[in-house]
């Protein structure tokens, strides 16, 4: 996860050394090599893919980089847009992303959970079966028409996904998470995250940040703080973030960081828009080109 351009762009390198030291861990070890495992836990993920979306996007030239008109962020990606916009430092965006990851992994072990993308029912019936079964289970993720994220307690995200295709989801699919990830389940890591953000200066951003519990656009400090610390425990309304982005009317769409999974759901989302994912140099030049050729 972001080798190839440490490889190439001494920039980059200088990054994830930087990393290493404010972490005080091995993050472009683990980010380069793994093992899997060890990367995939959320106090690693978390830190290793915001500097992997940041070295991408900071990678982008300065000219093409001061034409963005707005920005969000899938969950952790939120943390990214704010640091990608100037509101939070790259040193403070780390050190913060990796306590959320060790709070959320903690509030997983104190209140055992699980999610599971239920595809092929609408927003609304998924709502109501979540309602339909005993126990915490609620929606997590609105990814994109016909994608979904439920996320609670054990027993009630599998009865959920018994209940969801009794009513005619094509599939229910259990996800290799460690806890139940924008629920009331994550509730124990909020007054953490709280100390937290409020041990770091954050500014407005310098573009609208569509911030993921609310689907509308944040320009104030105070305000991101407060919904970053919402989000822990709201769902993601990625579809309506991604169609309140769209009224801002960009001319191009970029997917900084590992993997093209928000690319993919844009596209669900709307087939008129066209996402070039930039993780890799070859991402990287494509981009560019495809930004100077309009």
């Amino acid at each position: 996860m972001g080798r190839e351009l440490a490889e190439v762009y001494p920039f980059a390198r200088e990054c994830y050394e930087r990393a290493d030291e404010v972490l005080g861990a091995p993050l472009s070890r683990i980010a380069w090599v793994g093992p899997a495992d060890v990367l995939t836990q959320t106090q690693n993920a978390q830190p290793a893919i915001l500097l992997h979306s940041y070295v991408a996007w900071s990678l982008l030239p300065a000219d093409l980089r001061e034409r963005t008109v707005v920005a969000a962020g899938h969950s952790l990606g939120e943390f990214t847009a704010y640091t990608i916009a100037g509101a939070l430092s790259l040193e403070d965006a780390l050190q913060l992303v990796r306590r959320r990851g060790e709070l959320m992994w903690e509030a997983g072990n104190a209140n055992p959970g699980s999610m599971a993308a239920i595809i092929g029912l609408d927003a609304d019936a998924v709502e109501e079966l979540c309602r339909a079964v005993d126990g915490t289970v609620v929606p997590a993720n609105f990814n994109s028409p016909g994608q979904l994220v439920i996320s609670g307690e054990v027993p009630a995200v599998a009865a959920a996904c018994e209940e969801a295709k009794a009513r005619g989801a094509k599939r229910a699919l259990p996800l290799p998470v460690s806890g139940a990830f924008h629920s009331p389940l994550m509730e124990g890591a909020r007054a953490g995250l709280e100390e937290a953000l409020e041990g770091v200066e954050i500014s407005d951003p310098k573009f609208p940040i569509i911030a993921n519990a609310v689907a509308e656009p944040v320009v104030d400090a105070g305000r991101a703080r407060e919904l970053l610390v919402t989000q822990l425990t709201s769902p993601v309304r990625w579809i309506e973030s991604v169609q309140r982005m769209r009224e801002y009317k960009p001319q191009a769409w970029i997917e900084p960081g590992p993997g093209a999974v928000l690319t993919g759901l844009a596209r669900r989302i709307d087939k008129s828009i066209s996402v070039r994912s930039v993780g890799d140099p070859a991402g990287l030049d494509y981009a560019v080109e495809g930004l100077r050729n309009g």
